[in-house]
C-alpha cells in the first residue's frame, strides 16, 4: 500500500483531519459529555461497518481521534475512507472541527548502537523487549510517547542525546515556531523546512517542530 501524503488528505477533502508523527488525527469539539456519546456511538457502528476502528478519547468538551492501519504500520487508504465517514456524521450532529490545536509529542535518541539501546528502552517504556518497530519504540497501548532512535557516530558524553519532537498540522507549524521564538527560543537550522524546524532554548537544549510535509 502507498504511504499517504499531506495532499491525499487534502484531495480526499479531509479538511478536518492532520497527518501527524504516527497517524491521521482530528479533534471534534462536542461541548458536553452526552454530545460527545452520541457522537462516539454512531462513529462506532461506521467502523462496524467499514471493519476498521479508530482510536478514541472521549473528554467532557470534545472527542479526538486518531486513525491508522496498525497490521501496515501507516496511515492507508481505508484510514481516509473512515474519517471521511467520521466527518460526515459530525457535521450532521453540528460538531465543529479543531484541526489547528492538534499536536503529538515524539521523543528522540540519539545512538550509535540501536541493537543494544532499543530493546533497553522498550522493555522500560512498554514492558515488552520486542516493542522495537524499524527504528521506533510504539506502545500499541498508547500509555506513552512515541520514541524513535536517530543514527549518529559514537562520541564522548555530555552531548545532548534526547530531544523532543513535536508534531502539529502543517499549516500551524511556523506559528508554533514563531511563538517559541517570542518565548525565548533561537533557530538553529530552518534548511529541513517544512518537514521539521530545529529550535534551542536559551540553555542550548534543542527540540524539532515537525510536520507531515516533504517526508
Amino acid at each position: 500500500m502507498a504511504t499517504i501524503t499531506v495532499q491525499d488528505v487534502d484531495d480526499a477533502g479531509l479538511a478536518d483531519w492532520r497527518l501527524l508523527a504516527n497517524g491521521l488525527h482530528a479533534r471534534f469539539r462536542t461541548g458536553d459529555m452526552p454530545t460527545g456519546a452520541r457522537f462516539v456511538a454512531a462513529v462506532a457502528d461506521a467502523a462496524e461497518e467499514l471493519d476498521h476502528h479508530p482510536d478514541v478519547d472521549l473528554r467532557p468538551s470534545h472527542v479526538d481521534l486518531a486513525l491508522v492501519s496498525h497490521d501496515v504500520g501507516r496511515v492507508t487508504r481505508r484510514d481516509l475512507r473512515l474519517a471521511r465517514r467520521v466527518s460526515d456524521i459530525a457535521a450532521g450532529l453540528g460538531l465543529t472541527a479543531q484541526p489547528e490545536v492538534l499536536a503529538q509529542l515524539e521523543v528522540a535518541l540519539d545512538t550509535a548502537d540501536l541493537a543494544a539501546v532499543g530493546p533497553v528502552w522498550a522493555a522500560l517504556l512498554t514492558g515488552d523487549a520486542g516493542a522495537l518497530d524499524g527504528d521506533d519504540v510504539v506502545d500499541r497501548r498508547g500509555r506513552v510517547p512515541l520514541l524513535w532512535f536517530q543514527g549518529t557516530d559514537a562520541h564522548e558524553t555530555p552531548r545532548q542525546r534526547f530531544h523532543l519532537d513535536v508534531w502539529v498540522p502543517h499549516d500551524v507549524a511556523q506559528e508554533r515556531v514563531d511563538a517559541a521564538v517570542a518565548a525565548g527560543a533561537t533557530v538553529v537550522d530552518a534548511s529541513h523546512a517544512p518537514s521539521f524546524v530545529v529550535l534551542a532554548d536559551p540553555e542550548g537544549n534543542r527540540v524539532c517542530v515537525c510536520t507531515a510535509l516533504d517526508r
